[in-house]
């Protein structure tokens, strides 16, 4: 295991998700294969509209109640009322263009019998798609610093960085005023981690992680501003506003005009095929502008 040299902070990776389906429920894991587009599966697939327009919990709260499973071969979809849908992880049905955000970006469809599962779950009439892996879908360079930084269907970024002292700070503010605790699962990190501060990782410049073969570089790059998707409790798709209305009270952040955020986006640097694991020590320095 590589050794870190000495940094301003010390922790370590407390929980690793990947989110196979954009917008579906996530998947806790011991460890995951890092690529140039973050976590592997990540975001790979997506829901679109008839219009082949990307759907997320904003304006389709059930998606929260897809819950996928990765099998060696399979991909595992499971929502309450429906027959678990299997799909090879090699397989695609077809060539096909779809919209996420500002972006159209050529994709492979999944086929009708996807297509019929998410209609029939979501009540309108769904595609799912899998990511072109032959097409580059760059970050946002001015946040990178022109760095090109691929993701799949992510909203904008490879990774999502967050630390359990934030959660637990606004878990704190929550109790103090009669709500309940939420999980991490609402902000939908791929990286979590311990031996932090709260929002240390707003300040950071690399987090630097002691992989197997050498050091892994993750670069905060962006605050990520949050959408309503942390009021949907994912056991139960409903919606309350307790989350934001305390995330309103401390965590408007001028660098993204004043948007409440939690959690870093990131880029990855370094490391590209390493392994990332629960339990590596990390490592950042400070940076303050």
């Amino acid at each position: 295991m590589t050794s870190l040299p000495e940094s301003d902070l010390s922790g370590t990776i407390s929980r690793l998700f990947v989110y196979p389906v954009k917008s579906c429920a996530g998947i806790a894991v011991q460890e995951a294969l890092l690529t140039e587009t973050g976590l592997d599966l990540d975001r790979a697939w997506m829901v679109v509209d008839a219009q082949s327009m990307f759907l997320t919990q904003r304006t389709v709260p059930r998606m929260a109640l897809v819950r996928p499973q990765l099998k060696t071969f399979e991909l595992v979809l499971r929502a309450p009322g429906m027959l678990a849908l299997h799909l090879a992880l090699d397989a695609v049905d077809g060539p096909t263009t779809v919209k996420v955000w500002s972006d159209t970006v050529p994709a492979w469809d999944m086929g009708p019998v996807a297509a019929q599962w998410f209609s029939d779950f979501l009540g309108q009439p769904c595609r799912l798609v899998r990511f072109d892996p032959d097409h580059r879908r760059l970050s946002g360079m001015d946040w990178t610093q022109g760095v090109e930084a691929p993701n799949q269907f992510a909203d904008a970024f490879p990774l999502l960085v967050t630390s359990e002292a934030s959660l637990a700070g606004l878990n704190a503010r929550l109790m103090a005023a009669g709500q309940a605790s939420v999980g991490m699962e609402r902000f939908r990190p791929n990286v979590v981690l311990a031996g932090l501060e709260a929002h240390d990782e707003d300040r950071v410049d690399r987090v630097r992680v002691a992989a197997e073969h050498g050091e892994v570089h993750l670069q905060p790059v962006k605050p990520c501003a949050r959408c309503p998707i942390p009021n949907i409790d994912p056991a139960t798709a409903h919606s309350s506003p307790a989350v934001t209305d305390a995330l309103q009270a401390y965590r408007q952040d001028a660098r993204v005009g004043g948007a409440i955020t939690f959690g870093m986006n990131a880029i990855v640097r370094q490391g590209a095929g390493q392994v990332l694991r629960v339990g590596q020590r990390v490592a950042a320095d400070l940076c303050f502008e």
